[in-house]
Order: structure tokens, then sequence, then C-alpha cells
């Protein structure tokens, strides 16, 4: 299907709704891929060959600014996916938005590394040109539609917690992180509450238009991103090393447990996340609730591709605690996430997600006396129990039907 030009912008209600994610949108997503290795390598030189000034904080410090640079990462992709949820995708003006931020992205996920260093100017240029044309775009493109004021208070703020991005990239490290957390806090907040500007008034979010299975499709297409990340991590670290006995275990139990996590997601809920947004009675309010969801099982999955690569380097030394909680935290955070995406979808939450977890954290004490590699080989089966928990409760029952709380 070619582009549209023609006319102001009309939000998914007036106009056809987009169907499956364009190979634009497909084409943004790899960019995600390419962002999210550079996280998992930040996040693994924090780990084991952490700056001297912070040597012992390392986990903490180091965690901490990797976790602001995905959650930066992340706004953008869902601003992104929000925008082309609501409006045609194949209009001009919606590929002009999605190709501007791949190619921010793009730039941002080659500053990860160092920036909080030599790179942070390029890292928040990229985030605020990002965050600012699209609003900016969409506000002209809307011409006399009442969203167009929406567009322009979201211009309005990204505007000013730019300042934030730009000055802080120009500051040493500890200011730098500061007006950066403090820049993303603003965003965040304002997100929730509507996007709130003084003069400018403020929208109800259970009122915005989406289409809610296009929606659902691209967190879909994004946690298959962040898995595949994982797959990749996997295969880097492994090529990397002397391919001995203890790290053929490692990479063997690193893709079963990203096959565990693939298994534990689609069962049943990551199937029919689109027939639940479609049966809510304001889809936007399920769609921003997957939101969250979403970004905590991916915050789970990078730190899960984290502890690939340590085992995988070191399978047979004694992990420290920082290494066991990418680990078995990893899985865990993932798991609460799914937990929550379960009671999206069905208005419950099954108990295998909790006692698995808890299993996690009690398994965490005595791995530490332990080699690495049976850390991974702990958080194989406790996530096999899940899956097979999951498996005997579908079976010989019919497919189960969405149940919404929304």
């Amino acid at each position: 299907m070619g582009s549209r030009g023609a006319g102001h912008l009309e939000p998914v209600a007036s106009a056809a709704a987009p169907g499956r994610a364009t190979f634009l949108e497909l084409f943004f997503d790899l960019v995600y891929v390419f962002a999210l290795t550079r996280i998992s390598t930040r996040a693994f030189e924090d780990l084991t060959n952490p700056p001297a000034a912070e040597h012992g904080w390392a986990a903490v410090t180091g965690g901490g600014k990797t976790l602001l640079l995905l959650l930066a990462l992340w706004a953008v992709w869902q601003g992104t996916a929000w925008t082309t949820s609501r409006y045609d995708p194949f209009r001009l003006t919606l590929q002009a938005v999605v190709l501007i931020a791949l190619v921010c992205s793009m730039v941002m996920g080659v500053a990860i590394p160092r920036a909080f260093s030599q790179t942070g100017l390029m890292f928040a240029v990229a985030y605020v040109v990002a965050q600012v044309s699209r609003p900016l775009i969409l506000a002209v493109a809307l011409g006399p539609h009442p969203y167009r004021r929406l567009k322009v208070r979201m211009t309005v703020v990204f505007a000013a917690t730019g300042v934030l991005w730009i000055v802080g990239a120009l500051l040493p490290t500890n200011a730098q992180v500061m007006l950066w957390a403090a820049a993303l806090l603003v965003e965040y907040l304002d997100a929730r509450c509507g996007w709130p500007v003084p003069g400018l008034g403020r929208s109800t979010v259970s009122k915005w238009e989406i289409a809610g299975e296009h929606l659902a499709e691209r967190y879909q297409q994004f946690f298959l991103v962040a898995l595949g990340e994982t797959i990749l991590v996997a295969g880097f670290a492994y090529t990397r090393g002397t391919q001995e006995p203890g790290q053929v275990w490692a990479i063997t139990l690193a893709v079963a447990t990203s096959i565990m996590l693939w298994r534990i997601y689609v069962q049943r809920a990551g199937q029919i996340l689109g027939e639940a947004v479609m049966e809510a009675r304001h889809p936007a309010n399920i769609g921003r609730s997957a939101a969250d969801t979403h970004l905590v099982m991916v915050v789970g999955l990078a730190a899960t591709a984290i502890g690939y690569e340590l085992i995988i380097e070191h399978p047979l030394g004694y992990p420290p605690a920082s290494w066991l909680v990418m680990v078995l935290g990893g899985p865990a955070l993932f798991l609460a996430g799914r937990a929550r995406f379960e009671y999206e979808v069905f208005g419950r939450v099954s108990p295998s997600r909790w006692i698995a977890i808890l299993v996690l954290a009690a398994a965490a004490v005595p791995l530490l006396f332990l080699p690495g590699v049976l850390a991974s080989a702990a958080a194989v089966l406790v996530l096999g129990g899940v899956a097979v928990a999951d498996a005997r409760r579908a079976h010989g029952a019919p497919p189960e039907a969405a149940a919404t709380p929304f």
C-alpha cells in the first residue's frame, strides 16, 4: 500500500484504522535490536570493569544510569507506536515522524555506551529531536482538529524538558544524571496526567482514540525485539569465548531460558492482547496499562540478557550478588510484569507466577556459593515449571477468551 498525503490528518476513528504494522514500523523496530544490545554492553562493562570512582557501587550506579537510558529509548519507541496507532500510518506525515524517530533512535543507540561521558550531547540532542518533532509535526498536520491542542501541549512539555537534557549533557556526570532523571520523571508524569500545561488545559486518556489491535501488535513486536536481543547477546558472548564445556552449557541454558520466556509470554495472554484491547470500554486505558507492563517485562529481558553474557564468559566462577540480580532477578521481573499482563487480559493472576518469583529469590543465597552456570540452570527450571503449569491449565480446555477488567 502506498503513501497518502492529501488533506488534514485525522484520528483513526474518522479514517481507515491501521491494520497490521507497516514495513516502515518493522524497519523502525530493527533499530531497537541494535539499541538494546548497546544497553546490555554498557551494563556488562559496569559490572565487570567499573570506573575507579564507582568501584563497589557499579552495580547500583551503573544499573541506575543504564535504566535511565533504557527508559529514554522506550519513551521514543512508545510515543511513535501510539502515534501510528492513533493516525493513518500510510500518510506521508506519519512516515516522516517514524523516519525521524528511526534516525534519532539509531543515534541514541550509538551514543549509549559513553552517554555519560563523551557522547552525552549526541544522545541528548537525538532524544530531544525525536520527542519534540513528533508532536510538532502532528500539530501542524492536524489543522483545526481538537487533538491539535494536545500536540501543542506535548510540544511545550518536551521543549521544556529538552532544556534539561541538553544542559545536563554539558555538565559533570552526577549533575547530568540528576537533570536527565528529572526530565524523564516530568515527561512520564505529564503523560499519565494528560499532558497538562498551564493555560492550555489537559486531556483525559480514556477518551483518546486508538486502533487497539494495531497498538497491541506493536507491543507484541517490541517484546519479540527484546527477546531477540537476548539471543544476540548470548551468541556474541559465546563467540568471544573459548567454547569450553562450561560455556557450551551456559549458552545452552541461555537459549533454553529465552524459549521459556517466549512460551510464558504467548500462553495465552500474549496471543489475545488485541482482543482484550478491542473489548475494553476504554481501549486507551488498557493500552496505557499494557505499555507499563511491557516496559517491566522488557527491563526483565534486558537484565536476563546481561546475565547471559556474564555467565557465558565466567560459567564456572562464583557469581557476586550483582550478577545474580541479573541472572535470577531478570526472569523474576519478567514474571512480575507477566502477572500484571495476565490481569490486564483475564482479570486474574495465576499463582505459579508468584510462587516462581519467591523460588528465584530464595535460591539466590545458596547460589552465591555455587558456580554461575548453576544459577542459569535454576532460572531455566523455575521458568520451565511456570510454562508447564500454564500448559496443564490450558490442556483439554477451549481457548480462554479475554475478560479484561478495564
